[in-house]
């Protein structure tokens, strides 16, 4: 009879994935980027623990959408106060905070509960080429 042994933190294993996002539609990539992060493509996957890895992504400014989501999808923020409310749509986001666009994308796709600021916290997106991770050994290269 063989014992099942539960996930632990010390058995979690990080690797890093690279995106390049050039021509990369927004909606399916966060996907992708969300499952990396979560680390549900592992054999010991547990919801209760972060098994998830690093994910690089560049080119950020120069991802796709469809429809008329450009000029029409708005992103909200509030500051907590009397008028406090304040939007942009994705295309003023775009020239702005390019790599907001995905954060938020990725962020609405992954559970809410305490884990998911650890999850965002090992996505690194880069508005253009240029990125801090050169030294890295990427697992994919796409």
């Amino acid at each position: 009879m063989t014992v099942t042994k539960p996930t632990s933190e010390k058995d979690i294993e990080r690797s890093w994935y690279f995106f390049d996002l050039k021509g990369e539609n927004l909606g399916r990539t966060s996907t992708k980027i969300a499952k990396i992060l979560m680390g549900k493509a592992k054999p010991y996957f547990v919801r209760h623990l972060d098994c998830g890895d690093f994910v690089v992504a560049v080119n950020a400014k120069s991802i796709k959408v469809t429809g008329k989501k450009e000029t029409s999808k708005t992103y909200y923020s509030y500051s907590g106060y009397p008028g406090g409310l304040s939007s942009r749509t994705l295309e003023k986001l775009r020239e702005e905070k390019p790599e907001e666009i995905m954060y938020h994308a990725v962020r609405g796709m992954l559970p809410q509960n305490r884990l998911r600021d650890k999850m965002l916290a090992r996505l690194f997106v880069f508005p253009m080429n240029e990125h801090t991770f050169a030294d890295k050994k990427f697992k994919n290269k796409s």
